[in-house]
């Protein structure tokens, strides 16, 4: 999710945390209001800088959680979810995907053309 659509969705997010909560995720962070910030990570050249939508651990292992909502910004989002992926398989962390009812394809679909192999958490 872009920075833009975080704010439009906060709800959401806050639904991922408590589910997140309730299946045993600790140091939970999320880049919304009333949560510490995940680590941000900026390229070389400045322009673009990558927040997770979520952070969280659970048994020493850390996970990475993006919210996969429609998007009118689908390359910044494949961007996004690529990195994301690359860095946590380098570190031998987790990468997951939030999404709702009314997503799926679309976030199937970025996945595809991603060629990832995720299971999706289904809210």
């Amino acid at each position: 999710m872009t920075h833009t659509e975080k704010k439009e969705n906060e709800v959401f997010i806050k639904e991922s945390v408590n589910y997140l909560q309730n299946l045993g995720f600790e140091n939970i962070k999320a880049d919304i209001d009333g949560f510490e910030s995940p680590k941000s990570y900026v390229k070389k050249d400045g322009e673009i800088k990558i927040t997770p939508d979520i952070t969280a651990t659970r048994r020493t292992r850390k996970y990475y959680f993006e919210i996969g909502l429609k998007s009118d910004k689908q390359r910044l989002l494949k961007t996004k979810w690529r990195f994301l992926d690359v860095l946590s398989r380098m570190n031998d962390h987790r990468f997951r995907i939030i999404t709702k009812k009314g997503h799926y394809k679309f976030t199937n679909d970025m996945l595809n053309d991603l060629n990832l192999n995720k299971t999706l958490i289904k809210l």
